[in-house]
C-alpha cells in the first residue's frame, strides 16, 4: 500500500504491506489503526488506484496488489 502527498503526512509513513480481501475492509482497519488517516482518506478528492488503475467504490484486492491512496490534485 501506497500513500502520496499530504497523506503520508498525516500518517507518518508512505509505504506498507497490509492484506486485506476488499478496498473497503482496508479502510476500515486504516482507519481503525489510525482515526487522523483514516478521516483524510475520506476527504473530497482521494482517488484510489488499484495496481496502477483508479478505482471508484468497493473492489476484491487479490493477493500483492498495490493500492495508492492519492491526495486530490492542485496547480494548473
Amino acid at each position: 500500500m501506497l500513500l502520496f502527498g499530504r497523506l503520508s503526512d498525516v500518517a507518518g509513513w508512505r509505504e506498507r504491506q497490509i492484506d486485506s480481501p476488499f478496498l473497503s475492509a482496508l479502510r476500515v482497519r486504516l482507519a481503525s489503526d489510525d482515526p487522523a488517516l483514516g478521516e483524510a482518506l475520506e476527504g473530497p478528492g482521494v482517488q484510489v488506484a488499484v495496481d496502477q488503475m483508479i478505482v471508484r467504490g468497493d473492489t476484491a484486492l487479490n493477493a500483492g496488489a498495490e493500492v495508492a491512496f492519492l491526495p486530490p490534485m492542485s496547480g494548473g
